[in-house]
């Protein structure tokens, strides 16, 4: 089997949401036996140097990358408004990149290409022209519904209007695309209702987001108690926003329960502003070198995401940890968790304080539930079982 996986950004190393998922299916698969040549936009904002990837996995498929500067800029948005094009996709194609593509279908046959995320779906024209290829979309999200809810909580009107506008081009550009693939794959079941709610006639099965459980060891020795953390890319904006809400509106009480209870915050792009949270009580540490060292080191996770759509992988590196994890019901989307047993669901700065306080004054709380989240991490997202699964609808679309 002979598989080309096409990426937004360049999965080495695997250090936030995206590059997480892309690398480990990427892994589970080769160690399946399949053959997979990867093609990756390399974007100026998360922006590789391909010399310097040291990698056992990177060294056992065909790479391919090409730069592509992606930054919104200010004219090009503007024009786009008099195109029927969406601008949240259009700004990765390029036509030298096409070119590389081209070359590469031409040099090659595969059996699958896989578009991992919408941002690629661009060149769909061209693997249509050069393959005959069974062709697979893995909605990473559904873009257009979180850019919708951006658009809804933003308070600016000029730019909410200008959001509700990206979010209309963007639902006409997924609804379009969604039926010219042999093969969907959605990243929850929430978001399978959805795709098949703006019309996908196409299969659709649901592929959560998937880790090598292998490398999520805990060690309760080094876990300090009592502390809070929140662990995410800053240069998404749910994170950023759901984390202001959560320092400015519920951390000035939640820092009153205890005078030993520490609140780490980490994260690659750490706006400057947050560094002037910094305090005896809260620590922002930016961006982490192991973020499963960190996330052993800490007990209780705090996820306060107020918009978005997917699945945070972040939460499921949690659950994996052992950790307790205290999330509003946005963030826990898609995943298959229960309020109360292997996760705690707030939504309110009331729920928040009471939900911390309980974990705080009843330590076996906190770790029974991440007893249980474990369990749910190991049943649900492991990577080896997620990948047979996939191979099997490799083949059954290759044979069928």
């Amino acid at each position: 089997m002979k598989a080309l996986i096409l990426t937004n950004r360049v999965p080495f190393p695997p250090n936030s949401g995206y590059p997480i998922v892309v690398y480990n299916t990427i892994n589970g698969l080769l160690k399946l036996g399949v053959e997979i040549t990867l093609f990756s936009i390399n974007t100026n904002k998360h922006n590789v140097d391909i010399d310097d990837i040291y990698d056992p996995v990177y060294e056992k498929i065909k790479f391919y990358s090409f730069d592509i500067d992606t930054d919104v800029n200010l004219w090009g948005a503007f024009f786009n408004i008099f195109s029927n094009e969406s601008y949240n996709v259009s700004r990765f194609y390029d036509e030298n990149a096409a070119k590389l593509l081209e070359n590469i279908l031409r040099e090659s046959e595969f059996d699958i290409i896989q578009f991992e995320g919408l941002h690629v779906v661009p060149y769909l024209d061209v693997v249509k022209h050069y393959s005959k290829a069974k062709l697979i979309y893995r909605a990473h999200n559904v873009l257009f519904d979180v850019w919708e809810r951006l658009a809804n909580s933003e308070r600016f009107t000029p730019r909410r209007h200008y959001l509700h506008f990206l979010a209309r081009r963007l639902k006409v550009y997924e609804t379009e695309q969604i039926n010219r693939f042999h093969q969907i794959f959605a990243i929850s079941e929430q978001d399978r209702q959805s795709i098949l709610q703006f019309g996908c006639e196409t299969c659709l099965d649901v592929f959560p987001v998937a880790l090598d459980l292998d490398k999520y060891v805990i060690d309760k020795t080094k876990t300090s108690f009592p502390t809070l953390f929140h662990l995410g890319a800053m240069d998404w904006r749910p994170n950023k926003e759901g984390l202001e809400w959560f320092i400015d509106e519920i951390w000035p009480d939640i820092e009153k329960l205890n005078s030993e209870l520490r609140f780490y915050i980490a994260g690659k792009s750490m706006p400057e502003h947050f560094y002037e949270y910094d305090s005896d009580n809260l620590v922002v540490e930016g961006e982490v070198l192991d973020a499963i060292e960190f996330i052993n080191s800490k007990a209780i996770m705090i996820v306060p995401i107020l918009s978005g759509s997917g699945m945070r992988v972040k939460i499921i590196e949690g659950m994996a940890m052992k950790k307790c994890i205290i999330a509003t019901s946005y963030a826990a989307e898609g995943i298959n968790c229960k309020n109360g047993k292997d996760i705690l669901i707030a939504n309110t700065k009331d729920e928040f304080y009471r939900s911390i306080l309980q974990c705080i004054t009843h330590p076996n709380r906190w770790h029974e539930i991440g007893e249980n989240a474990r369990k749910t991490a190991e049943r649900d997202h492991n990577i080896s079982s997620s990948s047979e699964r996939m191979l099997s609808v490799y083949h059954r679309l290759v044979n069928g």
